[in-house]
């Protein structure tokens, strides 16, 4: 223990003066006769524990013949650690210390003589349990001889050494259950015709491959008894390449013949497989020019680029595909062998509805199978039916906006449970995405606050009035600001004699 106090070194060195000269003049004592708590510090540091207490003595009166061993000391039920005692004594019990020289025994103070605080410096090895202790003073009073008279030990502080953290709580939002769960699998065929000709034949080039595609995306539907087919729709397209009327006359028939090839694999009602065509597929042709692919292909990319996207040739689509012709021979040619072909082509969608799932571990096992068939309310179900941040329950948040990246719920749902697991990077992705309802504003205060930033987050936590749970965490997060919470509290600045 470090203890400093000028009388101290005074007395240490006059040991042969007369004892009137030795010391302060003395101070007055008070009239509540005790040893006074001054100022306090208690502070983790490293593997250490430090302690420094400033202690007033002046005003304290200890009879001439009697003494106090003051010993500060850490409790937490049966674990102490007593830190050095130091001695405050009478007159006669002083000069007694004096005259047996045994005053580096223990740091000696005279009562009635100690007008400077006394300030004690001490530092142990930290120990869990003293996260949560009492600092106190054990005073043992001694008479002649040293003959104890009596004990006592009074409380000083409070000591909280448990870190601090944010803890807000996550408001989450149930989404609004499907009355009928549609779906629909949507993709792209390429049949083969002969030149001009709207007849399909299975064998044809690559038919075989495009028609079972086809098949086996119809089948994946029918073949799943949680799967009820309502309808399927089919666009036809045809290039740009010859007349307008022709291909129009193309894209209609070849639509219509697969949707009867369709037909007449499964036996469909006629009115469940609707059509549609789209003569020319310029979009198609426009998005490959516009492409990175078309920089290193054509020549002429701009330019095609330029008179192909003119409204001036909308309607006028013969007209369009004659100057591109003319005016770009080569580079016609490269899309007419590589790029048409791919313009040809029939989208189909296989519209179907889905059962609903009511069970947690039903819905918890098609997440690993078949995640697209369930609902946003049925993936919190499956959440709310688990530990909340375990990997389930990560797991439905993070599927349900994968499945649904769009929607606000989705998104908003995710980025609370990525702020509960402290993925502050995800939880921020997902919120620019999740609206301004009040639940998205108090979720990025929060997110905020988790990010450093306190003041900001408090400000934004004020501006929402009807939240229970943004009250409750501005509440913390202010007592983080003004330093509430800190590692001790003072319970007590008064020490009696026993």
């Amino acid at each position: 223990m470090k203890v400093t106090f000028p009388i101290l070194l005074l007395a240490l060195g006059a040991q042969s003066m007369p004892a009137a000269v030795v010391g302060t003049p003395a101070a007055k004592v008070r009239p509540d006769n005790a040893l006074k708590v001054s100022s306090l510090d208690i502070q983790k540091n490293g593997t250490d524990l430090k302690l420094n207490l400033v202690l007033d003595a002046s005003g304290l009166a200890i009879k001439s013949e009697r003494e106090v061993i003051y010993t500060p000391m850490l409790v937490n039920g049966t674990d102490t650690v007593r830190f050095d005692s130091f001695i405050i004594a009478g007159r006669n019990r002083w000069l007694e210390h004096q005259r047996n020289d045994d005053a580096y025994a223990l740091p000696l103070f005279r009562s009635g003589q100690i007008a400077e605080p006394i300030q004690l410096a001490e530092q142990t090895p930290y120990q869990e349990w003293m996260a949560t202790s009492t600092l106190e003073m054990d005073s043992q009073e001694c008479g002649c001889c040293a003959a104890p008279k009596g004990n006592a030990v009074t409380p000083i502080a409070e000591i909280d050494l448990v870190p601090k953290v944010f803890t807000p709580e996550m408001s989450y939002v149930t989404p609004k259950a499907e009355a009928v769960k549609t779906r629909s699998i949507n993709a792209r065929a390429y049949i083969d015709f002969p030149v001009n000709r709207t007849e399909i034949f299975p064998d044809y080039r690559r038919n075989p491959e495009e028609l079972s595609k086809i098949r086996g995306t119809i089948d994946s539907v029918r073949n799943d008894r949680d799967l009820t087919i309502t309808s399927i729709h089919i666009k036809g397209f045809a290039s740009p390449e010859g007349t307008y009327a022709n291909n129009e006359r193309l894209a209609k028939g070849r639509t219509a013949t697969l949707a009867d090839y369709v037909r007449g694999l499964y036996h469909f009602d006629r009115n469940t497989i609707t059509t549609s065509f789209q003569p020319e597929d310029w979009d198609g042709l426009i998005e490959y020019v516009k492409s990175d692919a078309a920089l290193y292909t054509l020549r002429n990319r701009d330019a095609i680029l330029a008179l192909i996207t003119d409204p001036a040739f909308y309607g006028r689509d013969d007209e369009r595909e004659a100057l591109l012709k003319k005016r770009f021979p080569d580079d016609y040619k490269y899309l007419l062998a590589t790029i048409y072909p791919g313009l040809r082509h029939s989208d189909y969608a296989v519209n179907f509805n889905v059962r609903q799932y009511n069970d947690p571990q039903e819905i918890i096992a098609k997440m690993r199978t078949a995640p697209q068939n369930l609902s946003l309310n049925e993936f919190f179900v499956a959440a709310n039916s688990v530990e909340p941040g375990s990997d389930i329950y990560n797991e439905a948040f993070d599927l349900a906006v994968r499945m649904y990246p769009e929607d606000e719920t989705a998104n908003l749902n995710a980025a609370f449970a990525a702020i509960n697991r402290d993925d502050l990077q995800s939880a921020e992705r997902y919120l620019a995405k999740a609206g301004t309802s009040e639940q998205a504003r108090y979720a990025r205060a929060i997110l905020t606050a988790k990010q450093g930033q306190a003041e900001e987050a408090a400000r934004l936590l004020k501006g929402i009035s009807n939240m229970k749970e943004a009250k409750d965490a501005e509440t913390q997060i202010e007592g983080l600001i003004q330093g509430t919470g800190s590692s001790y509290r003072i319970i007590n600045t008064t020490i009696t004699p026993p």
